[in-house]
């Protein structure tokens, strides 16, 4: 087995910094500690650099085709382009399936298209779009397979309603598996959306008018009062983007309840400011939910800095802006909805977390990879520097500066929401499982090198009667 030693470094864990050199072995990190031996191995130079656990990113959208739209990437494109933004590897989340499939047709599906495909490893989360005991049955199956998360939506065609939701969660608790959900309020959506639309108000600024904050926080409640009236079942709280939905998630914890959250880059970064950009380039920016008020951002920092938010994931979904103006440009409820951003989820939560005090180093690590991986059931083999995980890793040069633009990004897509950004930090390279795939803007891997992952809640990633272990 090929042995590589990175020296000179300084290892960043959750808990740690300290200069180090880091050993691997085949696959594997096999030792850790001041002035390791270069016998027999391949030395990379780290001086000057931290070197981190390779991120986790489990909110993506790499594969989606909705309405006959498809993303820019793909299983290739978009795994390579997280590969140079230091993700190691991915959650997929599936798009919707036929009506009336079953709940494993979309994961067989993903595993197919995925399979051969990947530069980074990946793993896969089911996604609810009606609810029967078969699909219930299910659930155990799909846990032993490796998929023990699965999304629902409480808007677009595919929700779930309050009785579907309880039925659901009531299974996931008894499994001890962990059930996702996009929280939005659908009638409120419709209601103001067609309320817009029938007075002419159909410009992209129309979009977050039409999605308040108020539909995020009412949904987030429910949520958390359904997982109580089912016994405490562990929640998960994709892409948070308000206060309001903040402090519903902190009331629910001071109650007890066993919830987790996530952000994203968008929400912690672009404000409805965005939707103003001339030449309908306020459609780059058309997501679910969408940019909001520049005090949510800060609450959300805060929020991240301070614990109440566990993750930081992208929800990355790159529909290019040629497709979104061709749809959206006469009205914004046309205009497909994602943004882009698995490239540039690490530089971007470093240089405006770490590099302006917003946060510190380890809970930079513990949001980007750690916290992920053990929430999603991918800890230690994931998320970590330690003997024995994988040697999933990334050297981050802190001076190393960029301007992004999308010229100087990997991913397909034809547009970055951050384009003109200023970023002081960014990977320099990116290990997978021991072997280099990224190194200095160089694409080094091949296809198929990204492995599926068998994903495996344990009390070390779940909660412990509402209190986290």
């Amino acid at each position: 087995m090929e042995r590589t030693l990175i020296k000179n470094g300084i290892i960043v864990t959750a808990t740690d910094t300290v200069r180090a050199d880091l050993l691997i072995d085949g696959s594997v990190i096999a030792d850790i500690g001041p002035g390791l031996g270069e016998a027999d191995a391949r030395v990379i130079d780290a001086a000057g650099s931290y070197v981190i656990p390779g991120g986790v990113d489990v909110h993506t959208h790499l594969n989606l085709e909705v309405h006959g739209v498809r993303v820019g990437d793909g299983f290739f494109v978009g795994t390579a382009s997280a590969a140079f933004g230091g993700t190691t590897c991915v959650v997929e989340h599936p798009g919707f399936g036929p009506s009336g499939c079953s709940l494993s047709h979309q994961v067989q599906r993903y595993e197919e298209e995925a399979l051969g495909q990947t530069v980074v490893d990946y793993g896969l989360h089911a996604v609810f779009q009606h609810v029967n005991e078969t699909v219930l049955n299910e659930l155990t199956r799909l846990a032993e397979k490796g998929v023990p998360s699965g999304k629902i939506y409480l808007t677009y065609d595919g929700r779930l309603n309050d009785r579907e939701i309880l039925k659901v969660l009531d299974r996931t608790r008894g499994l001890g598996m962990l059930a996702a959900f996009h929280a939005e309020n659908d009638a409120i959506i419709s209601f103001l959306r067609d309320k817009l639309r029938a007075e002419g108000k159909r410009a992209p600024i129309y979009h977050a008018i039409s999605r308040p904050d108020y539909c995020e926080a009412e949904a987030i409640s429910r949520i958390l009062h359904l997982a109580e009236a089912a016994g405490a079942a562990q929640v998960y709280i994709v892409h948070l983007s308000t206060a309001l939905g903040l402090q519903a998630i902190e009331e629910g914890r001071r109650r007890g309840l066993p919830v987790y959250a996530e952000v994203c880059p968008q929400h912690l970064l672009l404000d409805d400011s965005c939707y103003l950009e001339p030449d309908h380039g306020g459609l780059k920016y058309i997501m679910a939910p969408p940019a909001r008020k520049k005090e949510d951002c800060a609450a959300l920092w805060n929020g991240l800095a301070t614990g109440s938010i566990d993750v930081v994931a992208t929800d990355h979904c790159s529909f290019n802006f040629a497709d979104k103006l061709a749809l959206g440009k006469e009205d914004f409820s046309k205009c497909p909805g994602g943004i882009p951003g698995v490239e540039t989820r690490l530089p971007l939560i470093f240089s405006e977390g770490v590099s302006k005090g917003r946060l510190s180093l380890n809970r930079f690590v513990d949001v980007v990879s750690t916290a992920p991986a053990r929430i999603m059931g991918l800890y230690p083999r994931k998320g970590i520097l330690a003997p024995g995980s994988d040697a999933d890793v990334v050297i981050l040069d802190s001076q190393y500066e960029k301007i992004i633009t999308p010229g100087n990004l990997f991913h397909n897509a034809d547009y970055s929401p951050y384009e003109g950004m200023k970023v002081h930090g960014w990977p320099v390279c990116t290990l997978v499982r021991g072997k280099v795939v990224m190194q200095q803007g160089r694409l080094l891997a091949e296809k198929g090198w990204g492995k599926y992952v068998h994903r495996q809640l344990t009390p070390e990633t779940a909660y412990n009667k509402g209190i986290r272990i």
